[in-house]
């Protein structure tokens, strides 16, 4: 003969469990899109830290002058921008962005 407590012990213990496996299922569902975010978080911390360090160790050797030299192109493209941005509004034929080039850079 089969023990009626027993099955009740065991039909109760299986109810527990369901209701533990339903819980713990919601807590993965809102955990995991969290951990997915940290992760996506840390990659790009971890590129931004190499990135500085990149930028960082070619600036100790960079020599002076190539600095002054890189700076001075970068004034240079921006007063061409300028000046093509004009040559568009004056509305004057002709080269428009060569036209620019050639007054500022001679």
């Amino acid at each position: 003969m089969a023990d009626p407590e027993a099955h009740e012990r065991i039909a109760a213990r299986r109810a527990e469990l369901d209701e533990l496996e339903e819980r713990l299922a919601k807590q993965l569902a809102e955990v995991r899109p969290e951990r997915d975010e940290l992760g996506v978080a840390e990659r790009v911390w971890q590129r931004m830290r190499e990135q500085v360090a990149q930028e960082r160790a070619s600036a100790r050797h960079q020599p002076e002058h190539t600095a002054k030299r890189s700076h001075q192109t970068t004034d240079q493209q921006l007063q061409v921008s300028g000046a093509s941005w004009m040559s568009g509004l004056s509305g004057e034929g002709g080269g428009g962005e060569a036209d620019g080039v050639r007054l500022l850079l001679g």
